[in-house]
């Protein structure tokens, strides 16, 4: 499975020596199988502001969607990246094999006109 990541929205917050401190970002992970089939799992994660270092702090101008991606990913591991991991293959099976509903026509059914 390939997997790649984007960022599809971010809030931002001040404090009395910063500005645009992200503290909430929202995500997307997409995974593709390697008969192209893809799914996607949409997540959000939260930033405390009262982490923030103010020595290390890099502009928002400055950031690159490889750093926040880095950020979020740091916090997307263990169990969590397992379920999010598993939703992905989830969609791609459904879609390899999707599961059919039959209202009519059951083999028991006979036509009756």
């Amino acid at each position: 499975m390939n997997y790649t990541w984007k960022i599809t929205g971010i809030k931002t917050k001040n404090n009395e020596n910063l500005t645009n401190i992200i503290v909430q970002t929202y995500w997307k992970k997409i995974g593709t199988d390697e008969n192209e089939n893809s799914a996607v799992f949409d997540g959000a994660t939260p930033f405390d502001l009262s982490t923030v270092d103010p020595d290390n702090f890099i502009s928002y101008e400055n950031l690159t969607e490889e750093m926040v991606i880095s950020w979020i990913q740091s916090v997307v591991i263990g169990e969590y990246e397992e379920h999010v991991n598993e939703q992905i293959n989830k969609q791609i099976q459904e879609k390899v094999n999707p599961i059919i509903e039959v209202s009519q026509e059951f083999p028991w059914s006979t036509n009756i006109e």
